[in-house]
Order: structure tokens, then C-alpha cells, then sequence
């Protein structure tokens, strides 16, 4: 599993070459106080019910609020065979912080 900082993805995401999935996995209030434009809310208790809705060869970049689900979920789809998967370390409060102090933060 790879791991990029905040700057790091946003530096990523702006190259035209790279559309990785934003999987967040956080609680659906936590997704309503703030989230990375087009990031796609699946909690963690729900990844293993939504495996199927999720393309194994598609580069998912996960994201919570610290990385430390995050850092688990990225785990876990790696261990059910996904071959391209990023933690989001420091998650969306790092985001925050580092890439969009506009960003609300809780």
C-alpha cells in the first residue's frame, strides 16, 4: 500500500494522467461537515458489503479523518486482491491543514 501526504495528493490529483476513485470511509456526518471534492462516501462498516461496487483494478486513494480507517480499509482491499490502493495519510484533517484552509474541520 502506498501513502501520500495531503500536499502529495493534491499535487497527484492535478496531473491530467491520474482519476483515482475517492473512496471515504468515514460516517455520513463526518462526510457532510467537510470531504475532498469528488470523494465517494462507502463508511467503513459497509466496504465489505460494497466490494462488489468497487473495480479492483481501479486506483483507489482512501480517505478518513486522521488515516487511521483509512489506513485499515486500505489494508483490507488489499488483502481482497485490490492492487492499486493509497492511504490518505492525516486524512481531510491534514487536507485541511495543508491543501484548503477553507476547509471545515471538527
Amino acid at each position: 500500500m502506498r501513502e501520500f501526504s495531503a500536499t502529495q495528493l493534491r499535487d497527484y490529483l492535478t496531473s491530467d494522467s491520474n482519476n483515482p476513485l475517492l473512496l471515504d470511509v468515514r460516517e455520513p456526518w463526518e462526510f457532510q461537515v467537510c470531504r475532498i471534492d469528488g470523494s465517494q462516501l462507502i463508511p467503513m462498516g459497509q466496504i465489505p458489503a460494497s466490494l462488489q461496487a468497487l473495480d479492483p483494478q481501479r486506483e483507489i486513494v482512501v480517505i478518513c479523518h486522521h488515516g487511521i480507517r483509512s489506513r485499515q480499509v486500505a489494508m483490507y482491499l488489499e488483502y481482497q486482491g485490490f492492487a492499486n490502493v493509497i492511504n490518505l495519510a492525516g486524512g481531510v484533517d491534514a487536507w485541511a491543514r495543508d491543501v484548503d484552509r477553507r476547509m471545515a474541520t471538527y
